[in-house]
């Protein structure tokens, strides 16, 4: 888990993201502040799904974080570190650059809403934690399109 800080309309506000040891988005959330009480939110929201009960949490030194693992998660292993948790942080880069051509958000409600399309569509087309061969590259995107075709009910005109 870890959070960023954005802006909207000059507001300083926090996207906290909780990512699995694939980087895939588990769940994003936009906060006006960075206590307690946004890490046990967005705890909660991660325990509500369908995703499975973590072995291991790794975050920075943040100490929100241990503040929501021993309330809500007390048999869960917390791992504090800067480096285990870059996963967390590359996971960052893509929202940056969205944001950037977005010229940033107008409200938490957009800000929440397109982020958390944004983060599952961009995960679901770029290939992650390997460098395949060009063919089995080919090969992943146009399954993925495939895919998003098929359940999007894109039609193709014949």
């Amino acid at each position: 888990m870890d959070e960023v800080f954005i802006r909207i309309q000059g507001v300083q506000h926090y996207l906290w993201r909780a990512v699995d040891q694939d980087v895939v988005v588990l769940d994003i959330l936009v906060e006006a502040l960075r206590d307690a009480n946004a890490a046990k939110r967005l705890s909660k929201r991660l325990l509500k799904g369908p995703h499975h009960v973590p072995r291991v949490i790794v975050t920075y030194k943040l100490r929100n974080y241990g503040v929501a693992q021993r309330q809500l998660l007390p048999d869960i292993e917390h791992r504090q570190s800067r480096c285990l948790n870059n996963r967390a942080e590359n996971s960052h880069r893509p929202t940056r650059r969205r944001e950037r051509q977005r010229q940033r958000f107008k409200s938490t409600g957009q800000a929440q809403n397109f982020l958390a399309a944004h983060a599952f569509i961009y995960g679901h087309f770029h290939p992650r934690r390997h460098q395949p061969p060009a063919h089995a590259y080919r090969v992943i995107r146009s399954d993925a399109f495939k895919l998003w075709h098929q359940e999007t009910c894109v039609r193709r005109a014949a």
